[in-house]
């Protein structure tokens, strides 16, 4: 059971440029810029360095002190790096939502209404140019001018239709919920590890505080099909950047052997060589002890 995600079957698509645009609500977005280029990759080769950046940028999030363009500029660099996390197939019951009459959502910070037309759910995403997207109940067709994107679609035919559809430059995610979703990722990393850090001096309700935070993580669960190669290999479908995220940060909390701690001088999130480490460099060391 070691590395049930090693044959992942993952994939996602990060510009080389994006921007944020406010809408007619005065509502900030970060989108693709007109003239960026896409690129696919696999998100699973390096993951951890993935989780760390996801944690650092949700840890300057949740502090009320950090200035807004900080936290902007945190938000950019994670998406140049990495493509937006994609609420559009995270947040519905299925990523399939396409070739159903509505969108059906669990609960979540981001959409109030548990069921929404599909047009309705779709405004949320593009919310300054209409996609060339006509839907009449079950039936539904798209069409892309793009060359890259035309493309693309052909390189992952096999996809769910809207996971395609978030790849498009016309494609935007809110800068309020950026900030909530990696922040949840923080606090929930910072739940974990405070939790049996400070066990010992936690009273009780402390302690429950934590156990009701961590209870209220998780996301839609992955697919996955089977592939008969050299032995029968499970290959698990993400369609989202956000579930992967999370996903390997779930793996990463409940393993006994992972190695993330928080630095104790800059207070960010590094992968350590030594169960007992307490500093990110050797830099962060020397600063803590000669205060």
């Amino acid at each position: 059971m070691n590395n049930i995600f090693k044959n992942a079957g993952s994939y996602w698509v990060k510009y080389d440029n994006y921007e944020w645009k406010s809408d007619n609500d005065g509502v900030l977005f970060l989108t693709p810029a007109k003239d960026a280029e896409l690129k696919l990759y696999n998100p699973m080769e390096n993951c951890k360095e993935m989780i760390l950046d996801a944690l650092n940028v949700g840890m300057s999030c949740m502090n009320k002190d950090t200035d807004k363009e900080e936290i902007k500029n945190g938000i950019l660099s994670f998406v140049e790096s990495y493509g937006l996390p994609g609420f559009m197939t995270a947040l519905p019951t299925t990523p399939d939502f396409i070739t159903y009459e509505y969108v059906y959502l669990p609960k979540n910070h981001y959409i109030k209404e548990e069921r929404l037309s599909t047009q309705e759910f779709l405004s949320y995403f593009f919310p300054f140019e209409e996609i060339d997207f006509v839907k009449e109940k079950l039936e539904s067709s798209w069409s892309v001018t793009d060359a890259s994107m035309g493309a693309l679609i052909l390189t992952l035919k096999n996809v769910p239709q809207a996971v395609l559809m978030s790849f498009q430059k016309e494609y935007a995610e809110r800068l309020d919920w950026l900030i909530n979703a990696f922040g949840d990722l923080a606090f929930t990393f910072f739940s974990s590890f405070l939790y049996y850090q400070d066990f010992d001096v936690l009273d009780e309700e402390q302690k429950n505080l934590y156990r009701k935070g961590m209870a209220a993580f998780g996301g839609v669960a992955p697919t996955y099909h089977i592939e008969l190669r050299d032995t029968p290999t499970i290959i698990w479908e993400f369609n989202s950047l956000l579930l992967q995220i999370q996903m390997m940060l779930s793996l990463m909390i409940t393993d006994t052997d992972s190695a993330i701690r928080v630095c104790r001088n800059c207070g960010k999130a590094f992968i350590s060589r030594h169960a007992n480490a307490n500093y990110c460099s050797r830099e962060c060391r020397d600063e803590f002890k000669n205060r």
